[in-house]
């Protein structure tokens, strides 16, 4: 009776060592089990990641670094900014408003030039500076960068759907006057400028 207690405890005892002690075969499966697991994780989390960057930019912000000088010194070379694409939902685009647009001569490219003449006005520019529907008053330009070349007048018949838009550098900028198709339509504009985030981080107002 005593021998048979003795051989049961140990076999019990073997068991429990055997279950204790996995084989290195068997080990090996466990890492690479918990190496796949940890990978499925990190990709789950990178392509969550990714489709959210897509909404975001897709449909809430426009993420543009600035290729040239035509709106200095309210943006320069090389700064980054984040234009809100919601902007104009509920609303209509505004006299003096920073935007990025698709180049109406080369829809693939993307433009940032301030809003002058709105839908239906007459935008005329003599003497260097610029009149809107024949105001005895010229537009407020303090924030160009320096005084408008004088050249030969000029003037534009903004259509009803459309946006009249100038540089800041007026002197260095390719905007609506230089332009074949010369007015920006409502739904190519993209977004209203909001902040610059690089090389610092400034508020982009109306004026």
């Amino acid at each position: 009776m005593k021998d048979k207690n003795y051989s049961r405890e140990n076999e019990i005892t073997a068991e429990a060592a055997e279950a204790e002690g996995a084989s290195p075969e068997e080990e090996k499966k466990d890492v690479k089990s918990v190496v796949l697991r940890e990978a499925i994780s990190w990709a789950k989390t990178i392509a969550a990641a990714l489709i959210f960057a897509y909404l975001i930019t897709t449909f809430i912000i426009v993420n543009a670094q600035v290729p040239s000088g035509s709106m200095k010194n309210t943006i320069n070379e090389g700064d980054r900014l984040i234009a809100n694409r919601l902007s104009y939902i509920f609303s209509d685009p505004e006299r003096f408003d920073i935007v990025v647009f698709k180049f109406p001569d080369n829809e693939d490219l993307y433009y940032i030039k301030r809003i002058i003449g709105l839908p239906g006005e007459t935008v005329e520019i003599k003497d260097g500076k610029v009149y809107i529907d024949g105001s005895e008053e010229p537009l407020d330009d303090s924030f160009i960068l320096e005084p408008m070349f004088v050249e030969e007048d000029a003037v534009y018949e903004v259509p009803e759907d459309s946006y009249f838009m100038l540089g800041d550098n007026r002197n260095n900028s390719a905007d609506s006057r230089r332009w074949v198709n010369k007015y920006v339509k409502k739904d190519k504009i993209l977004g209203k400028a909001i902040f610059k985030y690089y090389p610092g981080f400034e508020l982009l107002t109306n004026k």
